[in-house]
């Protein structure tokens, strides 16, 4: 059986009492001491030394109720108990140089006494696992028969939630809101999807690090990072603003004006200060969508602004300071962009701790469904009209959008198109097979467009002319499997298979870029 450690502070008022009259009063020290199916070996007890004469009373007075209890004084010092720093500090050091000995003891904190500081102290030191223990309770017995009831009562708190059906139970649904506010309500299937989030809802809650959130255009990054500015700003303090921006939307000084702010007459046109979005974003969120496009200079200054959290705006030598919160979207490969010179090293590494990629529609259609029905509640909300499907349309559509033929190329844009051309001309309401059927040609038109334009893009008509009937089919194939691929990296992967498994140094992309080279292409050029 394990021995009983308590480690708490003396109580300066509640533990001070004078001649017979102190056991007639409740003492929490003392008191705990006197339970008899508690039994305490060793009990830490934390003094300033001022006080060490009440203390010495108390060890005499717990040597009579309870002779098996060994109580160690500790000296501790300071200067204000009411200092949260200070009070922290001490007991940090105190508990960091405290030789536990768990498989021999158990451990149990005090929290009746000491000051309200002392009490969030420990508490915040138990519940980070600094201290092996659990915390105890000690009150009084609120009746008339005092003398009979001067040990007072005890309650020990295990802070393992887990033991707590009823409290597990709340969280798991707290937790399952959560997941729900960031899926935007949608009750999805895949199992990748719903995964994700869950990292993400973790990430959100815990860390203010910056995000990084790659995947297709119209994957439904913008909507995701709004969601988590929200959750932020509900469940971890947030109080400035949500900023967003698209970086593809900024070139040359407009870039450095929108993001870092200008002084007046600093260029052209510069009529006026603008304190530029970073500053904006101070003590609240910014979502740069594409930070791909953004040009080197511009990648420098953000990379300052995030480590120091000051920037220089236009035409200004005084710094500017603003502590922002980021999460950065793309739809390149920036590794591979770091290959070509095109974003630096430094601004990925320092924004690449948490990284998420959200899947495209293509790569969920068992979501198809539950987003179907999140895109007719979102007209009926802006339209202010309901509309539905007939159960044959509703079928007919959802087998075309599940098929291989529904390539789903600009994602959650393409559905929220479709819906919203269906609803608009549905009549009465109710959208039919002949609506459903309509808007299938239309959507295979438009991919099959892309497609023309895409191929169109990348050879021209004499380009194909100087190369073999040999060499044109595999290049055709080539170009397929890099449109239909997310990276460089991931369309190597799927062209070098089998002969990647016998290389010593595997490097897909590089392969694929000295492949497209010799037709002077590059992966730009073919995405």
């Amino acid at each position: 059986m394990k021995n009983t450690v308590v480690f708490g502070f003396l109580g300066t008022s509640l533990d001070r009492a004078r001649g017979v009259d102190r056991w007639s009063k409740w003492r929490p020290t003392v008191g705990m001491c006197q339970q008899e199916d508690l039994l305490i070996s060793r009990l830490e007890l934390l003094v300033e030394p001022k006080f060490m004469e009440l203390a010495q009373q108390v060890v005499e007075d717990i040597r009579k109720v309870s002779p098996e209890t060994v109580v160690k004084l500790n000296e501790i010092v300071f200067a204000d108990p009411w200092d949260f720093q200070q009070v922290y500090e001490g007991l940090y050091d105190y508990i960091t140089n405290y030789k536990f000995k768990t498989d021999k003891e158990d451990y149990l904190i005090h929290l009746t006494t000491g000051t309200h500081v002392a009490q969030i102290c420990w508490f915040l030191l138990n519940e980070a696992n600094f201290i092996p223990a659990r915390l105890l309770q000690t009150s009084p017995v609120r009746n008339s028969d005092r003398d009979a009831n001067a040990a007072g009562r005890y309650e020990i708190i295990d802070l393992d939630l887990s033991k707590y059906d009823r409290l597990a139970t709340r969280f798991a649904q707290e937790q399952e809101k959560t997941l729900d506010f960031l899926k935007s309500g949608i009750s999805t299937k895949s199992k990748t999807f719903n995964k994700l989030i869950e990292q993400i809802e973790l990430v959100a809650v815990n860390s203010k690090a910056p995000m990084l959130i790659m995947g297709p255009t119209g994957a439904g990054k913008s909507l995701l990072a709004s969601r988590i500015y929200d959750l932020r700003h509900g469940r971890a303090g947030l109080t400035g603003r949500f900023v967003e921006v698209n970086c593809a939307t900024l070139r040359g000084d407009q870039a450095m004006s929108a993001l870092f702010g200008h002084r007046r007459g600093a260029f052209t046109g510069a009529q006026a200060d603008r304190p530029g979005l970073l500053k904006e974003a101070d003590k609240g969120l910014i979502f740069l969508d594409e930070i791909g496009e953004l040009g080197l200079d511009e990648q420098a200054m953000l990379l300052r602004a995030l480590e120091d959290k000051t920037f220089l705006p236009m035409g200004s030598d005084k710094s500017v300071s603003s502590d922002f919160q980021l999460i950065a979207g793309t739809n390149r490969d920036l590794r591979e962009e770091v290959f070509a010179g095109k974003f630096r090293d430094d601004l990925l590494a320092r924004i690449n701790l948490w990284t998420f990629t959200l899947p495209s529609l293509a790569e969920r259609r068992e979501d198809i469904s539950a987003n179907l029905d999140f895109e007719l509640e979102r007209f009926a909300k802006t339209h202010r009209r309901q509309v539905r499907f007939n159960k044959e349309a509703r079928e007919a559509f959802l087998k075309f959008a599940r098929s291989s033929e529904a390539k789903w190329s600009a994602n959650f844009r393409d559905l929220n198109a479709a819906v919203t051309r269906m609803a608009t001309l549905a009549p009465k309401g109710r959208i039919s097979i002949k609506c459903v059927e309509s808007e299938k040609i239309r959507l295979l038109d438009g991919w099959r467009g892309e497609k023309a334009q895409t191929e169109n893009s990348v050879l021209s008509e004499e380009a194909r002319e100087q190369i073999d009937p040999f060499d044109l089919v595999q290049l055709d194939y080539v170009l397929k499997v890099c449109q239909e691929s997310k990276t460089m990296s991931d369309a190597g992967r799927k062209l070098f298979a089998i002969s990647r498994e016998s290389k010593a140094k595997i490097n897909d992309a590089d392969r694929l870029r000295k492949y497209l080279s010799r037709f002077d292409l590059t992966w730009e050029q073919v995405k």
